[in-house]
């Protein structure tokens, strides 16, 4: 098992000059897991969909090409992939020579795969309005006009509550921040929770993930204790929880966890993305 204390975050770092797979710094997910309860199989499925924009290689002339590299890496992957070793990792290809995009994308799959564990696919679209991703608001009733008081910065479960007649609808909200586990550093994000079941009061939805604002924890464990958290006080049918963080070193992370599995159903990106 990886050693957090072994990965590059919260170093001085060489920055390479040339592909290194091997820089590319896996973390075990059973670990986390474990610790929210989940000894087996966790209640969920998902997705992490990661957006890489600072992307640039050589092709076989010397002439620097750019593009932007999405990839998803599946929930049930055994590990993941801690992020400043993937900027590491992408800041080698600048002097690597590649024949063309179609042989980036594939070097990054195959790299990526075999990090995680499980197989992945990359695609890359030009850094033009035409290979953006659209711009929009994530589904569901914004909770970040509700008045509330909030005196406690860490996880606070027992804000939420559930009761009453089943429904099924979506809240989110802009005002998610959690930190770095190792450098302390913020972590923004818009965060939405979709369920079907007894109605989630959504004040205390509002003050439990305002909660986390000094919480540590690497964006995929944020949204599974999350999604244990209300899964377990609110005791949906169904629930969804996803979070578009914004970006860190050309970087953005969108973790994505439902008891349905698969993913989110629109890939976006939020204004602060």
């Amino acid at each position: 098992m990886s050693e957090l204390s072994d990965s590059p975050l919260g170093r001085a770092a060489k920055y390479p000059e040339h592909h290194d797979p091997g820089l590319l710094f896996a973390i075990d997910r059973a670990t986390q897991r474990a610790l929210l309860g989940f000894d087996g199989a966790p209640p969920f499925g998902g997705v992490d969909l990661w957006t890489a924009y600072e992307l640039s290689w050589l092709n076989r002339n010397g002439k620097p090409e750019v593009a932007i590299a999405t990839f998803a890496v599946p929930a049930d992957s055994p590990r993941l992939v801690e992020s400043k070793s993937v900027k590491l990792y992408l800041t080698g290809f600048n002097l690597t020579r590649f024949d063309g995009p179609s042989d980036v994308a594939a070097t990054l799959a195959r790299d990526l795969s075999h990090a995680v564990g499980a197989a992945i696919d990359v695609a890359l679209t030009p850094p033009s309005a035409d290979g953006a991703l659209p711009l929009a608001e994530l589904p569901g009733a914004c909770l970040d006009e509700l008045s509330i008081a909030v005196a406690q910065y860490e996880p606070a479960p027992e804000a939420l509550a559930a009761a009453g007649a089943v429904r099924h609808e979506a809240f989110y909200t802009r005002l998610f921040r959690s930190v770095c586990p190792v450098t302390g550093q913020p972590d923004y994000a818009c965060v939405q929770v979709e369920y079907r079941g007894a109605a989630i009061d959504p004040a205390g939805l509002l003050r439990y993930l305002v909660s986390f604002r000094r919480h540590p924890g690497f964006h995929e464990h944020c949204v599974e204790r999350i999604f244990a958290d209300v899964w377990r006080r609110c005791r949906p049918e169904t629930l969804s929880v996803y979070a578009r963080f914004t970006r860190r070193g050309g970087i953005d992370i969108n973790p994505y966890r439902s008891s349905e599995g698969g993913g989110p159903p629109a890939h976006v990106r939020t204004a602060r993305q």
